[in-house]
């Protein structure tokens, strides 16, 4: 075995993973300010969180993030109508999406729940449901475009046996 190589794969992986959250990254925001949505960093920020090198985990944290914006968006648009904006407003916010993602059996979701729907309250916004829709279209944006980018062959596979571990034992 090479033990130099071996050293190298982590950031070999490192490496690949930042270039495929990069790629989603600019291309998400790219995309969003072309649609004129209203807050394109949502999309950009999707794409960074629901990137992976395995398809099969980006896929699964894709569905977590959506669902989180979801119950967040959701939360957040009622909470807004029904609170005066402050501080207390938004904690408590938090508080309900991150249980709601309890309820509905989504522990993964919560803190990203709880996030989405602190900044609807805290944006304080006439049209609440106008601004959680467009989380919703931003961060699935983002979602889509990562889940694009994690179909792109990797780099160097990395996930090949050592050498050493594909030798036969001396009889």
């Amino acid at each position: 075995m090479n033990p130099g190589r071996r050293n190298y794969r982590p950031f070999l992986r490192g490496l690949q993973l930042a270039l495929r959250a990069s790629v989603a990254a600019g291309v998400a925001i790219a995309l969003a300010q072309l649609l004129g949505l209203p807050h394109p960093v949502y999309a950009f920020l999707a794409a960074v969180i629901v990137t992976d090198l395995a398809p099969s985990e980006c896929r699964k944290l894709a569905l977590h993030r959506l669902v989180a914006t979801v119950v967040g968006a959701v939360c957040g648009a009622l909470l807004t109508q029904l609170l005066p904006a402050g501080p207390l407003a938004i904690g408590f916010s938090i508080l309900v999406a991150m249980l709601a993602c309890q309820l509905v059996q989504v522990p993964d979701a919560a803190k990203v729940a709880g996030f989405i729907c602190g900044i609807i309250v805290l944006e304080d916004s006439a049209e609440p449901w106008l601004n959680a829709f467009f989380r919703f279209v931003e961060t699935t944006l983002g979602v889509v475009v990562a889940l694009l980018v994690s179909y792109v062959p990797k780099l160097l596979n990395l996930d090949e046996p050592d050498e050493e571990s594909v030798r036969q034992p001396a009889k």
